[in-house]
Parts: C-alpha cells; structure tokens; sequence
C-alpha cells in the first residue's frame, strides 16, 4: 500500500499496520447507532470516486467524504479523504489536525499513476485546465447539468446559469485560477479529478468529482476542500458571488 491520506486532517498512514493501528485505536469505541456507508461509487476496475458518510458518533461530526482510491490487483494501494470541516467542532478539528509544520504534501499520486477510465480523464484533463484558465467550458457541460460547490453550499442548475456562476468564481475558488491537476479516479460514467489550489490559497488540495452522461457530456460536478483554509474575506467574496447579479 502507497497511503491512506485524509487530506482535510493531514493523516498520513504510509503502510498497511500504520493503518491497523488507528482501527485498532478507534474501532472499539464504535457502537451502534455509528455508521460509515457509501451512498454512491463511480468506478472502473483500477479506481474508484467513493461517496463517504461517517456518521457523527465516529469521530464527534458528520463527515461527507470524497474519497480517491486506487488498486492494483484488486488490494487498494491508494486512499485519499477529502471532506470540508466547516461544520466539524472546532476543537475536535484542532485536536486532530496535523501541524502546519509537518502537513503532509505528498498524497502519493506520483508513486500511483492514474488508471481512470480514458473517456473521463480526457473530460477532467480538459475541464481542469479550463478552470484553471478561468474559463466555464460549457461546451463541456450537459443542457442540465448541476453544480454543487459543497465547502461553499452553493448550488446551480443548468449549464447557462452555471456558465454565469463559473465566470463569477474561478478567479477565486481553490479549484479554478493557477490550478494544478494531480490524479484522476474512476470510470467511463464519472468520477473525479484531485487538484492543488494555485498561491493564494496556500497550495489547499482538493477534488472535483464528476458524472458524464453516455455522451460524455458532463451531468453533474461536486467540489470539495477544507473550506476552514480559506479567509474570512475569500470566503464572504465566493458567498456573495453565488448571488446572481
């Protein structure tokens, strides 16, 4: 096993027993009513976009998790968390949170390689780059695809008002300006594609997943990262431009 990463928290487990360790610590506290269930998965044979609920007796707050799995000969080599901790107690967060010092920058993507399907890394490759350009790529999208930007609760529907949206914030959200694309998970129907946010948001990682109708136009696209990383201002600025002048 290359990693399990949770990217919002910094853990960073780097082999199979480093990992048995934090189950081993944290599982027999669990009872029931806790739950963890996935209530989506797009996927191929070598990687997979797993919808994650963790529900609050896990680990104190109701986690919503996208998480980027690799495997190799059907054992998982690669697993990478990504959830927003807006809503998560504040002190919990700062008890579990790596050390900004000692924050892992490394998430492995360059020990696996990307093993998508390639009709959705060629829609990713060319969205995020779009993104990162600023531009909507609306000939992209489908007629009603959705856009949920999870860490900022915004929701848009319909490629025309969400050209409109996009025009408004890839200037200023972590996934659109100075982007970096970094590894791309799951199958011909959807997936995701990870990334890193350009200087102005301290390098902040995150993931944008997407589902593709069987044209391969694109239906739907969630975005998620630590919103807790970004300013009081950043964060008023990509509020308010969710509001339609």
């Amino acid at each position: 096993m290359a990693a399990y990463i949770d990217a919002t928290l910094g853990w960073d487990f780097d082999s199979y027993d480093a990992l048995q360790a934090v189950f081993a610590q944290y599982m027999p506290n669990w009872a029931p009513p806790a739950r963890s269930y996935s209530p989506a998965i797009l996927s191929n044979e070598t990687s997979a976009l797993v919808h994650v609920v963790d529900t609050p007796e896990l680990f104190g707050g109701e986690l919503r998790i996208l998480a980027a799995v690799d495997f190799v000969d059907g054992k998982i080599v690669r697993w990478v968390d990504y959830w927003d901790a807006a809503p998560f107690d504040s002190e919990l967060y700062n008890q579990f949170r790596t050390p900004v010092a000692n924050f892992p920058t490394d998430l492995k993507d360059s020990a696996v390689p990307t093993q998508a399907a390639p009709e959705l890394i060629a829609v990713a490759t060319e969205l995020q780059r779009a993104f990162a350009l600023t531009d909507a790529a609306a000939e992209l999208m489908h007629t009603d695809v959705v856009v949920d930007g999870t860490s900022m609760r915004t929701h848009v529907i319909g490629r025309t008002e969400t050209t409109k949206y996009l025009d408004r914030v890839l200037g200023d959200v972590p996934y659109g300006g100075s982007s970096a694309l970094r590894h791309v998970v799951g199958g011909a129907q959807g997936g995701a594609f990870e990334w890193t946010a350009g200087p102005g948001h301290n390098m902040l990682v995150g993931i944008t997943a997407l589902e593709l109708d069987p044209n391969g136009l694109i239906t739907k696209v969630t975005s998620v990262y630590d919103s807790r990383q970004l300013t009081h201002e950043q964060k008023a600025a990509l509020a308010g431009a969710a509001i339609a002048p």
